[in-house]
C-alpha cells in the first residue's frame, strides 16, 4: 500500500469514526430511576394527601404516565424482570433471600444490551441480584457500579454497620467510605456520571434503597411530617424519605438542564412493588391509616396494591411528553425491548421474553395487542404453582385462579365476579397453566462460583438454601444472634485445588472475635431506628460439609475465624458451614470466606 492509499484509508477511517460518534450522540441517554417499596399511592399527583412530592408531581405533568403498569410484588423479582424482560420465575429470582435472589448467569441483561451498542453504563444503589463474583452489577454489563450489598442498606451482605448515614459502599467491588445520607450519595454519583459523559450516550440505572425500611431519615425531613395528623410514626418517616427522594430528583432535573441533556434523555421514574407503609392499621383502634389510591393489597400482595406502581417517562425529543395518561396493560418485562427500540438498537433476545416492545404505543402510533401477563408472590425455596398469583388481561384480574375482578368498575377489587364470567375464568386459567408449564422448563437456582477470581469469595447466610426456615438476612438479626439451622449454599467450583474456608460469626471488617459481643449500640430517635447491642455467643466446635466430606474442629472463641483447608475438585456441589454452641444448639455461620490458595 503506497502513501496515497494509506492517506485515503486513514481519511475513510476517520470519517467512519466521526459518523459513528455523530450517530451515537443522537441516541437518547437513559436515566432509569427506581425507588424501593414506594407504591402507586405514595405520590402527591396520585392523590396522597400526606406526602409532599412537588418535583415528581411536576415531572408527571410533563411526561407520559402509565396508569396500568405492573411489576413483581417484591424487590428482587421486579429488578430481575426489568433487567431481562423475563418473568422472575424464569430467571432464578423469585425471592429476596434463600439463594433465590441471584440472577441466573446465562441471562442477557438490559445493561449488556446497551453496553454492546455503544452506551456508557452505570449502576447506582440497590442491585439485589447477586453478591458474588459473576453476579455483581459490574459483571452484568455495567461499566461502573456503585452499590450497597444485599437487598438494602444494613442487610447481611452490606458493609458492616451501614445505617443510611456516612456509610461504606462498594465501587466495582471495592469498599469506599462516603459522607452523607444514602439517597443524597446515590444522586451525587448520578450527577457526577452525567457530567463525565456528556459526549456519548449513557444508560444510568439509579436504584435507591429508600424508602425501604428501617426508615432512617435525616431529622430535617422527619420534621416536615412530625406534626402531621392521621398517620403513624412509621409513615411520617416513610413519607420523609420520599420527600428526600423528591428533592434529589429536582437536583437531577436541574443538572440535566444545566448540561443541556434534558431534551434527548429518556428520564424514567418508577418503583419496585406496592407500598410498604402507605397503609397501616392502628394497633389500638384498628383504623386504616394512610393512603393507597383505593387499591386492595400492599407489598407482597397478589391484588393490584401489591404490583401496580407508577411509571413516568419523559423524552421531549422523542415525543414522550405532555402529561398524558396511558391506560393499557404494561409491565416491567416490557421495558427492555421497548427501550431498545426507542434507542434504535436492534435487540435480539437470547431467550423467550414475557415482555413486548411498546414503543409505538408510548408514541401514540399504535395500540397494544391484547395479551395476558402474570405476576405472583413466591418467597419460598422452590416455586409453587398458583401461589399468590394474578393473571392480567386489560383491566381484568384473575387472582389465585378463582377470584375475578374488573378494576375498571371495581378499583378496590371488592366484588368477585368469577361466577358471572366462567368462560373468561377458564380462558385465563388455561393461559396460566400453559405459561406455568413453560416457565418450569427454565426454572433453576444459580450457583455461587468458587475459584473463578483472584479475590476470596465471601458467602453470606442471606443466600443459604434454608427450606421452610427464612435465612438470617440483616445485620440486626446477626447482632441478635437469630437462630439459623445449618443450611447449604449451592456452589460451583471452577478450578480444582487447595481451598481455605474461614467461618465467621461477624464480618471480617468488624474485627470482632467469634465470642465477642458488638457493644456499639446506638440510641433510637424519632427519625432513626438505632442499633441494638450484639449478643455474645460461646462456640465449642465448627463444622464444614462440602459434598460428601465433613470436617470439624474445636473453637477458640477469642479467634476471629475458624480455618479449614480442603482439596476440592471442580463441579457443582453444596457447602454447609456451622457452629456448635455450648448450650447444644447449632448455628449456621453467618459469613464464610473462601479462597483458592493452591493448584490441584
Amino acid at each position: 500500500m503506497d502513501i496515497k492509499q494509506v492517506f485515503t484509508f486513514t481519511v475513510v477511517l476517520i470519517s467512519l469514526f466521526a459518523c459513528t460518534n455523530k450517530s451515537d450522540k443522537n441516541k437518547p441517554n437513559i436515566i432509569f430511576i427506581i425507588a424501593d417499596d414506594q407504591g402507586y399511592g405514595d405520590l402527591g399527583h396520585t392523590g396522597n394527601p400526606y406526602v409532599k412530592t412537588p418535583a415528581l408531581d411536576q415531572f408527571s405533568a410533563e411526561s407520559i404516565n402509565l396508569t396500568n403498569y405492573h411489576v413483581g410484588t417484591t424487590c428482587a423479582p421486579t429488578r430481575a424482570g426489568i433487567m431481562t424482560g423475563r418473568n422472575c420465575n424464569r430467571n432464578g429470582v423469585w425471592h429476596t433471600i434463600m439463594g433465590a435472589s441471584i440472577l441466573n448467569p446465562d441471562e442477557l441483561t438490559m445493561a449488556e444490551v446497551f453496553q454492546q451498542n455503544g452506551y456508557k453504563t452505570n449502576m447506582i444503589g440497590k442491585w439485589h441480584l447477586g453478591d458474588n463474583t459473576s453476579y455483581f452489577p459490574q459483571d452484568r454489563g455495567f461499566d461502573e457500579a456503585f452499590y450497597h450489598g444485599g437487598g438494602g442498606v444494613g442487610q447481611g451482605p452490606d458493609y458492616w454497620n451501614n445505617d443510611y448515614f456516612d456509610d461504606t459502599y462498594f465501587r466495582n467491588g471495592n469498599p469506599e467510605k462516603q459522607e452523607g445520607y444514602c439517597t443524597d450519595v446515590w444522586f451525587n454519583e448520578a450527577l457526577d456520571f452525567m457530567e463525565r459523559n456528556t459526549d456519548q450516550p449513557f444508560f444510568c440505572y439509579l436504584s435507591t434503597n429508600a424508602p425501604h425500611g428501617p426508615f432512617n431519615v435525616p431529622e430535617a425531613y422527619y420534621n416536615r411530617y412530625k406534626d402531621v395528623e392521621g398517620i403513624t410514626e412509621d409513615q411520617k418517616r416513610f413519607y420523609a424519605m420520599i420527600s428526600n427522594l423528591d428533592d434529589n430528583f429536582a437536583r437531577l432535573e436541574a443538572k440535566l438542564e444545566e448540561l443541556d441533556l434534558a431534551e434527548n434523555t429518556i428520564l424514567m421514574y418508577t418503583t419496585d412493588n406496592g407500598t410498604a407503609r402507605g397503609i397501616q392499621i392502628h394497633k389500638k383502634t384498628n383504623a386504616r391509616m394512610g393512603y393507597n389510591a383505593g387499591m386492595r393489597g400492599t407489598k407482597g400482595s397478589e391484588y393490584d396494591g401489591g404490583h401496580r406502581v407508577p411509571m413516568i417517562i419523559r423524552w421531549p425529543k422523542g415525543g414522550l411528553a405532555g402529561g398524558k395518561k396511558l391506560n393499557e396493560l404494561m409491565a416491567h418485562v416490557d421495558l427492555l425491548p421497548t427501550l431498545a427500540k426507542l434507542s434504535g438498537i436492534a435487540f435480539t433476545p437470547k431467550k423467550k421474553l414475557d415482555g413486548a416492545d411498546a414503543s409505538l404505543y408510548l408514541r401514540g402510533k399504535a395500540k397494544l395487542p391484547e395479551r395476558f401477563l402474570v405476576t405472583d408472590t413466591q418467597r419460598v425455596q422452590w416455586l409453587k404453582k398458583g401461589k399468590k398469583s394474578c393473571v392480567m388481561k386489560g383491566h381484568w384480574r384473575l387472582v389465585n385462579g378463582k377470584e375475578l375482578y374488573n378494576i375498571a368498575d371495581d378499583h378496590g377489587q371488592e366484588n368477585n365476579i368469577a361466577v358471572e364470567h366462567p368462560d373468561l375464568v377458564s380462558e385465563m386459567n388455561t393461559f396460566y397453566n400453559q405459561w406455568w408449564d413453560d416457565v418450569m422448563q427454565e426454572a433453576k437456582f444459580s450457583y455461587i462460583p468458587l475459584g473463578g477470581s483472584e479475590a476470596p469469595e465471601v458467602i453470606f447466610a442471606h443466600d443459604a438454601h434454608t427450606g421452610s426456615q427464612p435465612s438470617v438476612w440483616n445485620q440486626r438479626q446477626i447482632r441478635q444472634a437469630k437462630d439459623m439451622d445449618p443450611a447449604p449454599f449451592f456452589v460451583d467450583v471452577k478450578e480444582a485445588g487447595t481451598y481455605q474456608f474461614k467461618l465467621r460469626r461477624w464480618p471480617k471488617e468488624s474485627q470482632l472475635a467469634l465470642g465477642a459481643k458488638a457493644d456499639d449500640a446506638q440510641t433510637k430517635t424519632p427519625w432513626f431506628n438505632g442499633v441494638v447491642e450484639g449478643k455474645a455467643l460461646e462456640f465449642t466446635q465448627a463444622h464444614i460439609r462440602l459434598g460428601e466430606r465433613e470436617l470439624k474442629k474445636g473453637v477458640d472463641n477469642q479467634a476471629k475465624e475458624i480455618l479449614f483447608e480442603l482439596q476440592v475438585p471442580t463441579g457443582k456441589t453444596q457447602l454447609t458451614v456451622w457452629f456448635d454452641l455450648k448450650n447444644g444448639e447449632k448455628l449456621n455461620a453467618y459469613y464464610v470466606e473462601v479462597d483458592k490458595i493452591g493448584n490441584e
